[in-house]
């Protein structure tokens, strides 16, 4: 029972990386959010290139090193660099969607990706915080603000995520939970007043 448990967990927490919450939710807004064909195509591939490929390609080049041991990434100390870069593939993408004038909560929300990026480097350097579980808890704030709170349906998926870290003994209950609790909040509060800024 026990290993069936750990290979279902070892199945949603690799399903769901946090990469995969990006690509699925700027798609969502590229179709939701804006009219013109041209944005709906530069939001989906600013997400798909640098929320989505590039990331998975950092990690696969710092497993393939060495530089990651393993595939949680279970040393804290492993995970600055490539979160320092991560958060260089956001400014990227940030400065795309801006030129191309994307829309504003979108614009928000990938905001929220370079500081919640920046937020988890300076807690990594003490306490190993999930990165997992705030990869998944942003993206349902950014819904949750765009759709209202039926979109607190999908919090199920958050919690199976925190679930699997858990089960996977990679992170304790108190990391998973303020992952959740930071991104969403942080994320729903930014893109809140980043709107009320430029409205």
């Amino acid at each position: 029972m026990q290993n069936r448990k750990t290979k279902l967990a070892r199945i949603i927490s690799t399903l769901f990386v946090p990469p995969s919450f990006t690509i699925i939710t700027f798609t969502l807004f590229a179709f939701v959010l804006e009219s013109d064909p041209l944005n709906k195509a530069v939001t989906v591939f600013v997400s798909f290139i640098f929320g989505f490929t590039a990331q998975i390609i950092l990690f696969m080049f710092f497993r393939k090193k060495g530089r990651i041991v393993d595939l949680d990434a279970s040393i804290k100390e492993e995970r600055t660099k490539p979160l320092l870069i991560s958060t260089g593939f956001y400014l990227i993408g940030i400065i795309i969607l801006i030129i191309f004038n994307i829309h504003i909560i979108s614009i928000a929300f990938w905001f929220c990706y370079i500081s919640n990026t920046l937020v988890t480097i300076f807690i990594n350097r003490h306490w190993k915080i999930s990165a997992h579980s705030m990869g998944a808890a942003g993206p349902l704030a950014a819904v949750t603000y765009v759709f209202g709170p039926l979109a607190l349906i999908f919090s199920i998926i958050v919690f199976l995520v925190g679930w699997s870290r858990i089960q996977l003994k990679v992170h304790n209950f108190s990391q998973v939970l303020t992952g959740i609790i930071l991104a969403f909040i942080s994320t729903y509060l930014q893109i809140h007043f980043i709107i009320k800024w430029f409205n």
